[in-house]
Protein backbone atom coordinates (compact mmCIF):
# COMPACT_ATOMS: atom_id res chain seq x y z
CA UNK A 1 0.00 0.00 0.00
CA UNK A 2 1.26 3.28 -1.05
CA UNK A 3 1.87 6.13 1.46
CA UNK A 4 -0.89 8.44 0.18
CA UNK A 5 -3.81 5.28 0.07
CA UNK A 6 -2.73 4.94 3.88
CA UNK A 7 -3.10 8.06 4.39
CA UNK A 8 -6.57 8.51 3.11
CA UNK A 9 -7.37 5.48 4.84
CA UNK A 10 -6.22 7.26 8.35
CA UNK A 11 -9.32 9.56 8.90
CA UNK A 12 -12.13 6.44 8.91
CA UNK A 13 -10.19 4.71 11.34
CA UNK A 14 -8.68 7.65 13.31
CA UNK A 15 -11.10 9.42 16.14
CA UNK A 16 -11.31 12.78 17.78
CA UNK A 17 -9.38 11.43 20.95
CA UNK A 18 -6.83 13.69 22.39
CA UNK A 19 -3.15 12.54 21.68
CA UNK A 20 -0.54 11.55 24.44
CA UNK A 21 1.63 14.67 25.71
CA UNK A 22 5.06 15.38 23.16
CA UNK A 23 8.24 15.45 24.13
CA UNK A 24 9.02 18.35 26.66
CA UNK A 25 5.44 20.13 25.74
CA UNK A 26 3.27 21.29 28.11
CA UNK A 27 -0.20 19.48 28.03
CA UNK A 28 -1.71 22.97 27.47
CA UNK A 29 0.58 23.56 24.04
CA UNK A 30 -1.57 23.75 21.03
CA UNK A 31 0.49 22.80 18.10
CA UNK A 32 0.53 26.01 15.21
CA UNK A 33 1.38 25.27 11.80
CA UNK A 34 0.24 27.10 8.79
CA UNK A 35 -1.87 23.85 8.03
CA UNK A 36 -3.72 26.13 10.97
CA UNK A 37 -7.02 27.68 9.60
CA UNK A 38 -7.04 31.29 10.01
CA UNK A 39 -10.00 33.69 10.99
CA UNK A 40 -11.33 33.98 7.48
CA UNK A 41 -14.14 31.56 6.31
CA UNK A 42 -13.12 28.05 4.80
CA UNK A 43 -14.37 28.99 1.78
CA UNK A 44 -12.99 32.49 1.45
CA UNK A 45 -9.33 30.88 2.55
CA UNK A 46 -9.57 28.12 0.26
CA UNK A 47 -10.65 30.78 -2.69
CA UNK A 48 -7.65 32.86 -2.12
CA UNK A 49 -5.12 29.89 -2.21
CA UNK A 50 -7.01 28.07 -4.97
CA UNK A 51 -6.29 31.48 -6.93
CA UNK A 52 -2.82 31.45 -5.83
CA UNK A 53 -2.28 28.29 -7.07
CA UNK A 54 -3.31 28.72 -10.74
CA UNK A 55 -1.00 32.04 -10.61
CA UNK A 56 2.04 30.20 -9.70
CA UNK A 57 0.97 26.96 -12.21
CA UNK A 58 1.58 24.07 -10.00
CA UNK A 59 -0.76 22.47 -7.32
CA UNK A 60 1.03 22.59 -3.66
CA UNK A 61 -1.39 20.75 -1.53
CA UNK A 62 0.51 17.77 -2.31
CA UNK A 63 3.71 19.10 -2.69
CA UNK A 64 6.17 16.82 -0.35
CA UNK A 65 4.42 14.02 -0.82
CA UNK A 66 6.54 13.65 -4.09
CA UNK A 67 8.75 12.18 -1.68
CA UNK A 68 6.60 10.87 0.66
CA UNK A 69 4.92 8.41 -1.92
CA UNK A 70 9.27 7.05 -2.95
CA UNK A 71 9.37 3.13 -2.08
CA UNK A 72 11.80 3.55 0.94
CA UNK A 73 9.18 5.42 2.52
CA UNK A 74 6.35 3.02 0.97
CA UNK A 75 8.33 0.71 3.42
CA UNK A 76 7.95 2.73 6.83
CA UNK A 77 3.89 3.46 5.62
CA UNK A 78 3.58 -0.74 6.16
CA UNK A 79 5.09 0.06 9.49
CA UNK A 80 2.42 2.92 10.06
CA UNK A 81 -0.04 0.52 9.96
CA UNK A 82 0.57 -1.34 12.75
CA UNK A 83 -0.12 2.06 14.85
CA UNK A 84 -3.75 2.25 13.63
CA UNK A 85 -6.16 1.97 16.59
CA UNK A 86 -3.07 2.94 18.84
CA UNK A 87 -3.33 7.33 20.49
CA UNK A 88 0.11 8.33 18.80
CA UNK A 89 0.13 11.66 17.69
CA UNK A 90 2.35 10.53 14.66
CA UNK A 91 -1.31 9.28 13.43
CA UNK A 92 -2.67 12.64 13.81
CA UNK A 93 0.19 14.45 12.00
CA UNK A 94 -0.53 11.99 8.98
CA UNK A 95 -3.89 12.62 8.56
CA UNK A 96 -3.41 16.48 8.93
CA UNK A 97 -1.28 16.11 5.92
CA UNK A 98 -4.37 15.35 3.62
CA UNK A 99 -7.22 15.67 5.30
CA UNK A 100 -6.61 19.15 6.40
CA UNK A 101 -5.04 20.48 3.32
CA UNK A 102 -8.25 19.88 1.81
CA UNK A 103 -8.95 23.27 3.46
CA UNK A 104 -6.13 25.05 3.60
CA UNK A 105 -3.01 23.45 2.17
CA UNK A 106 0.42 23.71 2.50
CA UNK A 107 1.33 27.33 1.99
CA UNK A 108 5.04 27.54 2.85
CA UNK A 109 5.82 26.64 -0.40
CA UNK A 110 3.42 28.37 -2.19
CA UNK A 111 4.30 31.87 -0.40
CA UNK A 112 7.84 30.93 -1.96
CA UNK A 113 6.53 30.07 -5.42
CA UNK A 114 4.23 33.32 -5.25
CA UNK A 115 7.31 35.38 -4.18
CA UNK A 116 9.60 33.75 -6.71
CA UNK A 117 7.16 34.62 -9.59
CA UNK A 118 6.27 38.56 -8.37
CA UNK A 119 10.08 39.37 -8.18
CA UNK A 120 10.57 37.92 -11.47
CA UNK A 121 14.07 37.58 -13.07
CA UNK A 122 16.94 39.85 -12.14
CA UNK A 123 17.61 42.50 -13.81
CA UNK A 124 20.47 43.18 -13.30
CA UNK A 125 22.52 39.72 -13.07
CA UNK A 126 21.60 37.72 -16.62
CA UNK A 127 23.98 34.64 -15.71
CA UNK A 128 20.39 32.78 -15.05
CA UNK A 129 17.69 33.75 -17.70
CA UNK A 130 18.97 30.41 -19.48
CA UNK A 131 17.66 28.88 -16.50
CA UNK A 132 13.92 26.36 -17.30
CA UNK A 133 11.23 28.88 -16.36
CA UNK A 134 7.98 27.65 -15.72
CA UNK A 135 4.58 30.28 -15.34
CA UNK A 136 7.34 32.54 -14.62
CA UNK A 137 9.51 30.57 -12.14
CA UNK A 138 12.57 28.87 -12.20
CA UNK A 139 13.06 25.41 -11.41
CA UNK A 140 15.78 25.60 -9.13
CA UNK A 141 13.17 27.70 -7.15
CA UNK A 142 9.93 25.28 -7.44
CA UNK A 143 12.82 22.77 -5.92
CA UNK A 144 13.37 25.04 -3.05
CA UNK A 145 9.66 25.58 -2.35
CA UNK A 146 9.51 21.43 -2.32
CA UNK A 147 12.37 21.70 0.25
CA UNK A 148 10.98 24.30 2.42
CA UNK A 149 7.81 21.70 2.78
CA UNK A 150 9.96 18.69 3.29
CA UNK A 151 11.57 20.49 6.17
CA UNK A 152 8.37 21.79 7.56
CA UNK A 153 6.77 18.25 7.24
CA UNK A 154 9.63 16.72 9.06
CA UNK A 155 9.06 19.12 11.93
CA UNK A 156 5.28 18.44 12.50
CA UNK A 157 6.82 14.39 12.18
CA UNK A 158 9.49 14.79 14.74
CA UNK A 159 7.54 17.17 16.85
CA UNK A 160 4.78 14.25 17.54
CA UNK A 161 7.26 11.96 19.26
CA UNK A 162 5.70 10.76 22.70
CA UNK A 163 8.02 11.51 26.13
CA UNK A 164 7.83 8.31 27.40
CA UNK A 165 8.43 9.55 30.83
CA UNK A 166 5.08 11.17 31.39
CA UNK A 167 2.72 8.47 29.64
CA UNK A 168 0.17 7.86 31.76
CA UNK A 169 -1.82 4.68 31.84
CA UNK A 170 -4.72 6.29 29.40
CA UNK A 171 -2.72 6.70 27.28
CA UNK A 172 -2.25 3.24 26.10
CA UNK A 173 0.34 0.27 25.75
CA UNK A 174 4.37 1.60 26.22
CA UNK A 175 5.05 -0.69 23.65
CA UNK A 176 2.74 0.86 21.00
CA UNK A 177 4.28 4.53 22.33
CA UNK A 178 7.90 3.24 21.54
CA UNK A 179 7.17 1.63 18.38
CA UNK A 180 5.71 5.05 16.90
CA UNK A 181 8.48 7.16 18.56
CA UNK A 182 10.58 5.29 16.33
CA UNK A 183 8.71 5.64 12.94
CA UNK A 184 8.21 8.96 13.98
CA UNK A 185 12.20 9.26 14.33
CA UNK A 186 13.06 7.15 11.34
CA UNK A 187 10.08 9.04 8.29
CA UNK A 188 10.92 12.76 9.75
CA UNK A 189 14.88 12.04 9.36
CA UNK A 190 13.84 10.46 5.75
CA UNK A 191 12.26 13.60 4.89
CA UNK A 192 15.08 15.83 6.15
CA UNK A 193 17.80 13.89 4.33
CA UNK A 194 15.56 14.49 1.31
CA UNK A 195 16.08 18.11 2.02
CA UNK A 196 19.00 18.09 2.24
CA UNK A 197 19.92 16.30 -0.99
CA UNK A 198 17.66 18.74 -2.42
CA UNK A 199 19.50 21.49 -1.31
CA UNK A 200 22.50 20.00 -2.44
CA UNK A 201 21.38 19.74 -5.90
CA UNK A 202 20.60 23.12 -5.93
CA UNK A 203 24.56 23.89 -6.18
CA UNK A 204 23.88 27.62 -4.56
CA UNK A 205 25.99 27.58 -1.20
CA UNK A 206 24.56 31.02 -0.07
CA UNK A 207 20.65 28.88 -0.39
CA UNK A 208 22.63 25.98 1.39
CA UNK A 209 23.89 28.30 4.04
CA UNK A 210 20.09 30.02 4.87
CA UNK A 211 18.51 27.18 5.25
CA UNK A 212 20.74 25.63 6.93
CA UNK A 213 20.44 28.89 9.56
CA UNK A 214 16.61 28.23 9.41
CA UNK A 215 17.22 24.38 10.34
CA UNK A 216 18.64 25.59 13.48
CA UNK A 217 16.57 28.78 14.00
CA UNK A 218 13.79 25.69 14.30
CA UNK A 219 15.87 23.67 16.53
CA UNK A 220 16.96 26.49 18.93
CA UNK A 221 13.37 27.74 19.26
CA UNK A 222 11.73 24.09 19.88
CA UNK A 223 14.28 23.27 22.39
CA UNK A 224 13.49 26.12 23.90
CA UNK A 225 9.72 25.17 24.01
CA UNK A 226 10.38 22.00 25.49
CA UNK A 227 13.39 23.07 28.05
CA UNK A 228 10.65 26.14 29.42
CA UNK A 229 7.95 23.57 29.84
CA UNK A 230 9.83 20.93 31.37
CA UNK A 231 10.57 22.93 34.04
CA UNK A 232 9.23 21.24 37.67
CA UNK A 233 6.34 23.17 38.75
CA UNK A 234 6.18 24.94 35.18
CA UNK A 235 2.85 27.17 34.47
CA UNK A 236 3.84 30.07 32.04
CA UNK A 237 7.07 31.92 31.36
CA UNK A 238 7.55 35.77 32.61
CA UNK A 239 8.35 37.06 29.48
CA UNK A 240 7.43 40.13 27.66
CA UNK A 241 5.99 40.21 23.86
CA UNK A 242 9.46 41.11 21.91
CA UNK A 243 10.78 38.38 23.46
CA UNK A 244 7.91 36.58 22.83
CA UNK A 245 8.30 37.18 19.03
CA UNK A 246 12.06 36.61 19.54
CA UNK A 247 11.50 33.14 20.30
CA UNK A 248 8.37 32.50 17.63
CA UNK A 249 10.49 33.86 14.86
CA UNK A 250 13.03 31.08 15.81
CA UNK A 251 10.27 28.19 15.42
CA UNK A 252 7.51 29.51 13.38
CA UNK A 253 9.00 32.31 11.38
CA UNK A 254 12.58 31.60 10.49
CA UNK A 255 11.86 29.25 7.34
CA UNK A 256 8.91 30.88 5.65
CA UNK A 257 11.47 34.31 5.97
CA UNK A 258 14.89 32.69 4.92
CA UNK A 259 13.28 30.26 2.32
CA UNK A 260 11.82 33.32 0.52
CA UNK A 261 15.39 35.10 0.73
CA UNK A 262 16.96 31.92 -0.94
CA UNK A 263 14.23 32.19 -3.85
CA UNK A 264 15.73 35.69 -4.11
CA UNK A 265 19.17 34.43 -3.92
CA UNK A 266 18.37 31.80 -6.84
CA UNK A 267 17.07 34.54 -9.50
CA UNK A 268 20.10 36.65 -8.45
CA UNK A 269 18.28 39.74 -7.35
CA UNK A 270 20.13 41.98 -4.94
CA UNK A 271 20.14 42.30 -0.89
CA UNK A 272 17.80 45.20 -0.96
CA UNK A 273 15.21 42.57 -2.64
CA UNK A 274 16.56 39.53 -0.69
CA UNK A 275 15.58 41.47 2.30
CA UNK A 276 11.99 42.70 1.43
CA UNK A 277 11.37 38.61 0.64
CA UNK A 278 12.45 38.01 4.24
CA UNK A 279 10.60 40.60 5.93
CA UNK A 280 7.53 39.58 4.10
CA UNK A 281 8.19 36.25 5.07
CA UNK A 282 9.13 36.75 8.71
CA UNK A 283 5.92 39.48 9.24
CA UNK A 284 3.34 37.01 7.64
CA UNK A 285 4.88 34.40 9.88
CA UNK A 286 3.99 36.17 13.07
CA UNK A 287 0.47 37.56 11.86
CA UNK A 288 -0.40 33.94 11.24
CA UNK A 289 1.36 32.52 14.39
CA UNK A 290 -0.81 35.40 16.42
CA UNK A 291 -4.03 34.51 14.29
CA UNK A 292 -3.48 30.81 15.30
CA UNK A 293 -3.29 32.18 19.06
CA UNK A 294 -6.17 33.71 18.98
CA UNK A 295 -8.24 31.36 17.65
CA UNK A 296 -9.52 29.90 21.24
CA UNK A 297 -10.34 33.69 22.70
CA UNK A 298 -12.86 34.77 19.14
CA UNK A 299 -14.06 31.49 17.64
CA UNK A 300 -18.48 31.84 18.26
CA UNK A 301 -18.61 27.90 19.45
CA UNK A 302 -15.49 27.09 21.71
CA UNK A 303 -15.71 24.21 23.76
CA UNK A 304 -15.44 24.53 27.93
CA UNK A 305 -12.63 21.70 27.67
CA UNK A 306 -10.35 23.51 24.64
CA UNK A 307 -7.35 24.13 26.06
CA UNK A 308 -4.79 26.78 24.95
CA UNK A 309 -1.14 27.99 25.24
CA UNK A 310 -0.67 29.89 28.44
CA UNK A 311 2.40 31.54 26.44
CA UNK A 312 0.47 32.34 23.04
CA UNK A 313 0.26 35.87 22.40
CA UNK A 314 -3.14 36.84 23.94
CA UNK A 315 -1.89 35.82 27.89
CA UNK A 316 1.29 37.00 27.05
CA UNK A 317 0.42 40.45 26.21
CA UNK A 318 -2.57 39.69 28.99
CA UNK A 319 0.38 39.23 31.18
CA UNK A 320 2.14 42.67 30.55
CA UNK A 321 -0.84 44.51 31.51
CA UNK A 322 -2.12 42.91 34.45
CA UNK A 323 1.90 41.96 36.06
CA UNK A 324 3.21 38.45 36.89
CA UNK A 325 1.76 38.50 40.43
CA UNK A 326 -1.89 39.23 39.36
CA UNK A 327 -1.13 36.47 36.59
CA UNK A 328 -0.22 34.00 38.64
CA UNK A 329 -3.12 34.66 40.97
CA UNK A 330 -5.73 34.28 38.60
CA UNK A 331 -4.11 31.51 37.44
CA UNK A 332 -4.53 29.74 40.91
CA UNK A 333 -7.83 30.88 41.37
CA UNK A 334 -8.74 29.42 37.91
CA UNK A 335 -7.29 25.74 39.37
CA UNK A 336 -9.30 23.19 40.66
CA UNK A 337 -7.67 19.84 42.23
CA UNK A 338 -3.92 20.87 40.41
CA UNK A 339 -5.78 21.22 37.32
CA UNK A 340 -6.73 24.48 35.07
CA UNK A 341 -10.07 25.68 34.43
CA UNK A 342 -9.44 26.97 30.79
CA UNK A 343 -12.94 28.23 30.41
CA UNK A 344 -12.72 29.94 33.13
CA UNK A 345 -9.66 31.42 32.59
CA UNK A 346 -9.93 31.98 28.91
CA UNK A 347 -13.11 34.25 30.20
CA UNK A 348 -10.47 36.24 32.70
CA UNK A 349 -8.59 36.96 29.72
CA UNK A 350 -10.55 38.02 27.56
CA UNK A 351 -12.25 40.47 30.12
CA UNK A 352 -8.62 42.25 30.06
CA UNK A 353 -6.80 43.71 27.66
CA UNK A 354 -4.60 40.96 26.30
CA UNK A 355 -6.98 39.83 23.01
CA UNK A 356 -7.50 43.32 21.76
CA UNK A 357 -4.27 44.28 21.42
CA UNK A 358 -3.20 40.50 20.05
CA UNK A 359 -5.43 41.60 17.34
CA UNK A 360 -3.66 45.02 16.89
CA UNK A 361 -0.50 43.44 16.81
CA UNK A 362 -1.35 40.49 14.19
CA UNK A 363 -2.44 43.78 11.82
CA UNK A 364 0.71 45.43 12.54
CA UNK A 365 2.89 42.53 11.46
CA UNK A 366 0.53 42.10 8.17
CA UNK A 367 0.71 45.31 7.66
CA UNK A 368 4.63 45.13 7.76
CA UNK A 369 4.39 42.05 5.41
CA UNK A 370 2.17 44.55 2.83
CA UNK A 371 5.06 47.54 3.10
CA UNK A 372 7.95 44.94 2.23
CA UNK A 373 5.89 44.13 -1.35
CA UNK A 374 5.69 47.35 -2.29
CA UNK A 375 9.39 47.31 -3.81
CA UNK A 376 7.86 44.94 -5.84
CA UNK A 377 6.25 45.48 -9.07
CA UNK A 378 2.09 45.15 -9.84
CA UNK A 379 1.58 41.47 -10.48
CA UNK A 380 -0.85 38.92 -9.97
CA UNK A 381 1.52 37.13 -7.39
CA UNK A 382 1.69 40.70 -5.92
CA UNK A 383 -1.87 40.54 -5.11
CA UNK A 384 -2.37 36.77 -4.34
CA UNK A 385 0.73 37.66 -1.47
CA UNK A 386 -1.18 40.31 0.03
CA UNK A 387 -4.90 38.30 -0.33
CA UNK A 388 -2.79 36.12 1.96
CA UNK A 389 -1.63 38.65 4.14
CA UNK A 390 -5.71 40.28 4.37
CA UNK A 391 -7.10 36.57 4.85
CA UNK A 392 -4.77 36.22 7.92
CA UNK A 393 -5.36 39.53 8.99
CA UNK A 394 -8.96 39.59 8.85
CA UNK A 395 -11.19 38.60 12.26
CA UNK A 396 -14.75 39.98 11.51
Amino acid sequence: MSLRRLLLCFPRYLGSSNSPRRRGWSPCFHTSSWHGQSSKSPAHWNQVVSEAEKIVGYPTSFMSLRCLLSDELSNIAMQVRKLVGTRHPLLTTARGLVQDSRNNLQLRGLVVLLMSKAAGPSSVDASCHNYDMVSGIYSCQRSLAEITELIHTALLVHRGIVNLNELQSSDGPLKDMQFGNKIAILSGDFLLANACNGLALLQNTKVVELIASALMDLVQGVYHENSTSAKENYITDDIGISTWKEQTFLSHGALLAKSCQAAMELAKHDAEVQDMAFQYGKHLALSHKINSDLQPFIKEKTSDSVTFNLNSAPVVLHQEFLGRDLWIKQIREAQQKGRIDYAKLRETIKAGKGVTSAIDLCRYHGNKALEALESFPPSEARSALENIVFAVTRFS
